[in-house]
């Protein structure tokens, strides 16, 4: 069998993750809490600057290995979600900021000094059309100032800046829908009540999410990212390394899930021998490890072209969408080995067991992945 490459790096963050265990993120959960001590260790670790160069004190690391670190916190019984944004937001800002704003933040992030975890996209009667946004940004001299509102921005209450998708044309004076649009870096610690008002919502996992309502909020002229208009090109320049990304939290999930399953299913013994026995139980998480594994190739394919700087729009939403089918297809199958024991706190399937069951929706649907492919992919007419 090859060595893995990626060995020490998984040493290192099992490691780290081995200092909060189950009954760490089973309070966290509880208490609807965020996992601060987690999301510093992580920090201080390195981990969450894997994608800054290290000319700005990041580690230089590729979309692989950050795909790794992503996984193994997920695959350790964690949930990545509370800072996984920090490490492909800021590739907006890397690969299209003005080398000032880089000077002036990205080290910043390296060191935990600020957090860049929140992108405010989504708006209530947009969804995934995302041309179809309301917000506006109007230039008065040397600020815009914004209007408007958004809605499932995660994280905005435990980060310092967010980038901020808004229309600074209208949309009836643009040639193209996804014209117009512009991307900015907003300073939280000084919008929140200076016309930027945050609101949580409350879900079924804890994954601090939140309403944002823009009411004349002012900001510098020089917190334009890149080129006025450009902003939806900028957006999907970035999504790729997202779909990467929370694929290999999927994966994590997954083989946690299966592992779990499979230790529980040795030790388990009903009517005289343990249930793992029994083909009925073995054939579900044999079938669901199979569709893990394959996801896990797919994410490692999409990761490669991404980092070789090649397209690889296709492989990144495949590379999601198996990984979040084969994730959900994990939970099933380990909710249904465990019975009733699934459904106890103590046992933490639950709790994975919602969590994973997020990214058949966000951060971007399994069917509007799949109109992508048969638009994209296969060249049938595009339904969206």
């Amino acid at each position: 069998m090859t060595a893995d490459p990626y060995a020490e790096l998984r040493d290192g963050v099992r490691r780290l993750c081995a200092r909060f265990p189950d009954h760490y993120w089973r309070r966290v959960d509880g208490d609807g809490a965020y996992p601060t001590e987690f999301v510093q260790a992580m920090t201080e670790a390195g981990y969450l600057a894997a994608l800054i160069p290290e000319e700005y004190g990041g580690a230089g690391l590729g979309v692989a290995e950050a795909s790794v670190i992503l996984e193994e916190v997920n695959r350790s019984g964690g949930n990545a979600a509370a800072c996984h944004a920090q490490m492909y937001i800021m590739g907006t800002l890397l690969r299209h900021g003005s080398e000032a704003q880089k000077r002036a933040y990205l080290p910043a992030i390296a060191r935990g000094e600020v957090r860049l975890q929140a992108f405010g996209v989504t708006e209530p009667d947009a969804g995934s059309d995302t041309a179809a946004i309301r917000t506006t940004a109007v230039r008065r001299g040397d600020r815009y100032v914004i209007r408007g509102q958004k809605i499932w921005t995660s994280r905005a209450q435990h980060s310092d800046l967010m980038l901020l998708l808004a229309r600074t044309t209208p949309l009836d004076q643009v040639r193209r829908r996804t014209d117009g649009l512009s991307i900015f870096l907003v300073d939280l610690r000084e919008a929140v009540g200076q016309g930027l008002t945050i609101r949580p919502i409350e879900t079924m996992i804890n994954h601090h999410t939140c309403e944002l309502f823009f009411d004349d909020l002012e900001v510098p002229a020089d917190n334009l990212i890149g080129e006025e208009g450009k902003g939806f090109t900028y957006l999907l320049d970035g999504l790729n390394a997202e779909r990467i990304l929370i694929a290999a939290e999927c994966i994590g999930d997954g083989y946690w899930f299966i592992e779990r399953a499979t230790q529980y299913a040795r030790q388990r013994v009903v009517f005289g021998r343990p249930i793992g026995q029994n083909q009925g139980v073995q054939f579900p998480l044999a079938r669901a490890y199979a569709h893990v594994r394959a996801a896990d190739l797919m994410r490692f394919e999409a990761a490669r072209r991404f980092d070789a700087g090649l397209p690889c729009g296709p492989e990144a939403n495949m590379a999601k969408l198996l990984a979040a089918d084969a994730s959900w297809e994990a939970a099933n199958a380990a909710l249904q080995t465990f019975g009733g024991f699934g459904f106890a706190r103590e046992y933490d399937i639950e709790r994975k067991f919602r969590e994973t069951r997020l990214y058949q929706v966000a951060p971007v649907s399994t069917n509007l992945i799949l109109a992508y492919i048969a638009h994209k992919v296969l060249g049938l007419p595009k339904s969206y």
